[in-house]
């Protein structure tokens, strides 16, 4: 699943976001659903009063001084997802879209959020708010200044900007004479008063041995290594991601939506470890586990979460150098240390060291991708049959398959919204319907179904796109040529050390040869039972250079607005590549192993080389898979599998197999003999 758009900068990474594989705004001037001109207003019956509350809010914003407040989507880790007692800007507007920023002065109240979600915004709110379909740090600074006088005070919680987000606003900000104030104290928390979900309570525990690829000392030990021989010996790394602090200590829970993180911080200094969380959800076992009755230098000392501004603060006080990854540490943290005492990189040492997986992680997540694929092979083997019979829809649909993942060891839940979207939906790039709104699914249409698993061994992340009807030649070229950018890039052999960005035009090759392009990112990295977009790989500008050991999902894809799109999604693991000459260069060995959908392939468009790898990987697929299936007695996917991996030919249709076409042939010369 592509997170954000082809070609995002580290600076935009959060506006990036907002926008998807449809850039270009369509029907912008579409008239909006609510009519509030009318007394009283005509509205949908979705939308939420916010009255009481945006008259509380500014009754802070007036105590406080301020002419303006801004209410961010995030949380105070950037994480793509949030938990429900974060959903502030959500609350207050009553707009549940997972994009977008609301803007409130003493007299008017606005959201920006792209097209994605315009609808959505209507159906859910009132006339209290203005719907803004330019999502921009200008023009959200040019509404200001047209709404607040010169000099007006713009506040916002630092917590949920990031450094470099805080840096863009402040900036465009004093171009048009305001000022962005930071106000510790969130005031949409406030007035949310006890209505407020409280915060996740459930256990921090310690991932089994089984399941680590190495233990938390010796991550330690590897980090504070890297501090000593950094050419500006830091004396402490800072720590402000969730994933994080749970790979340094192998430590996992649940406050996340579809992420097994928990709310922390952790200050690793050269002589302590302060991990910033909640103690009381610390078993004793899991206390001991982290040497936290000592205060020796592998000691973790557990602090209050609340603490962290004030202990980094005290920290910095000393003749100390903090290093910090500025994406995702907020300007909450970086305000309290002197910019003299800081060492900053887009990502933390941690961060980049946990993208390079060892043998042992490498082995765990291969293995979560072959039971992951038993889950999705049932799943394509019952939509073959039940499609037809008109009785399923795209949300009974992702339900099946998230059932099917639920029953695979060591299955710990989705680590995604199901993407399943048939038809038209599939050309909306992250569609996903819901119980009220959602299409059957039918065998005159594509359909397309992203999904993936959290498993305590590793993380994965699969689309594939069927048809079981009759194929216009335009979807099969489309598909096949989705296919062979998808080959063309797993078949790459490149310099170690090559930016994901330099290769992936590889992907977009086969598209790009007869005028056609997909809008959105051609991969992200992967975690062990982590993030499910694991920053910082992937092929956009701000990710780092491909290096052994680095997850990554390659995920081409092409959209026909109003038709259906294609995406094809696998994982794959960064190796060494075997080369002629001596060097170091490296290629991609696919980790995920489902086969592609044959009555989609047109075999005339494929070269030589593109497809003997086809039919290495649907060999692979049957090798790794098969006995899995076999082992269950999963008989029926057996023969299916079997079916779909069988060799395609240069000289057979594209939906014929080897098999088939020696039938065919056999009874040809029979013929003719006879």
């Amino acid at each position: 699943m592509a997170l954000t758009p082809w070609g995002c900068c580290p600076w935009l990474i959060l506006l990036c976001a907002y926008a998807w594989s449809h850039p270009k705004p369509v029907n912008l001037g579409r008239k909006d659903m609510r009519n509030c001109s009318t007394n009283p207003p005509h509205l949908p019956v979705t939308v939420v009063n916010t009255t009481a509350r945006l008259t509380a809010l500014r009754q802070q914003i007036q105590a406080w001084n301020l002419s303006a407040y801004l209410i961010p989507d995030t949380d105070a880790h950037m994480n793509e997802y949030i938990g429900r007692h974060d959903e502030r800007r959500a609350w207050m507007t009553g707009f549940t879209g997972t994009a977008g920023i609301a803007v409130v002065t003493m007299r008017k109240a606005g959201v920006w959020t792209d097209s994605r979600y315009w609808t959505q915004a209507e159906r859910q709110m009132d006339c209290n708010w203005e719907l803004h379909k330019e999502v921009s740090y200008n023009s959200i600074t040019t509404w200001l200044a047209a709404e607040i006088p010169n000099g007006g005070r713009v506040g916002v919680d630092p917590f949920l900007f990031s450094v470099a987000t805080w840096m863009a606003y402040d900036l465009a900000l004093e171009k048009v004479n305001r000022e962005l104030v930071s106000i510790t104290t969130n005031l949409v928390d406030l007035v949310w008063g006890s209505e407020r979900p409280p915060v996740p309570s459930e256990p921090i525990y310690a991932l089994q041995e089984e399941f680590i690829g190495s233990t938390w000392q010796e991550k330690v030990s590897d980090i504070r290594s890297q501090m000593q021989k950094h050419s500006m010996a830091p004396t402490a790394v800072l720590l402000s991601a969730l994933d994080e602090t749970a790979w340094l200590f192998n430590l996992r829970s649940r406050d996340i939506p579809f992420n097994p993180f928990f709310y922390s911080y952790t200050l690793l200094t050269n002589s302590s470890i302060r991990l910033f969380a909640n103690k009381s959800r610390f078993s004793p076992e899991t206390l001991q586990y982290l040497n936290s009755n000592c205060t020796e230098s592998m000691c973790v000392q557990i602090e209050d979460y609340s603490q962290v501004q004030d202990s980094v603060q005290a920290y910095a006080v000393g003749n100390v150098k903090v290093w910090i990854g500025t994406i995702y540490t907020t300007h909450g943290l970086y305000e309290v240390i002197p910019k003299e005492k800081l060492q900053t990189d887009d990502y933390s040492p941690v961060m980049v060291t946990k993208a390079m997986k060892n043998s042992k992680e490498q082995t765990l997540l291969k293995s979560s991708h072959v039971r992951d694929a038993v889950a999705v092979i049932r799943y394509l083997v019952w939509l073959e049959k039940n499609v037809p019979k008109g009785t399923v829809d795209e949300f009974s649909g992702a339900q099946l398959l998230d059932k099917f993942r639920g029953e695979e060891d060591f299955s710990s839940g989705p680590s995604f919204q199901t993407i399943s979207a048939s038809g038209l939906n599939a050309a909306l790039a992250h569609y996903s319907p819901t119980q009220e709104l959602h299409r059957k699914l039918s065998s005159d249409e594509m359909y397309l179904v992203d999904s993936g698993g959290q498993y305590w061994d590793g993380t994965t992340d699969i689309t594939r796109t069927v048809h079981w009807g009759t194929p216009s030649a335009f979807q099969k070229e489309a598909y096949t040529r989705v296919l062979m950018g998808n080959m063309d890039l797993f078949r790459l052999v490149f310099p170690a050390g090559t930016s994901g960005r330099m290769v992936e035009a590889f992907a977009r090759k086969a598209l790009w040869s007869i005028g056609l392009n997909y809008g959105h990112g051609t991969g992200h990295g992967i975690g062990n039972f982590l993030c499910v977009h694991e920053w910082p790989v992937g092929f956009q500008s701000d990710n780092i250079p491909m290096a052994k050991g680095m997850f990554t999902s390659i995920e081409p894809g092409y959209y026909q607005d109003g038709e259906f799109g294609i995406r094809l999604e696998d994982v794959a693991l960064v190796v060494e590549a075997k080369t002629k000459y001596p060097g170091s260069y490296l290629t991609f060995e696919v980790v995920s192993f489902v086969p592609y959908d044959r009555n989609l392939i047109d075999v005339s468009l494929l070269s030589p080389d593109q497809l003997q790898y086809l039919n290495h990987y649907h060999q692979t697929i049957l090798e790794k898979v098969g006995p899995e299936l076999q082992r269950r007695q999963l008989l029926e996917e057996l023969a299916w599998l079997q079916r779909h991996t069988e060799p395609l030919s240069a000289r057979a249709t594209s939906t014929a197999s080897l098999a088939s076409v020696w039938v065919a042939s056999t009874l040809a010369i029979l013929c003719w003999n006879s």
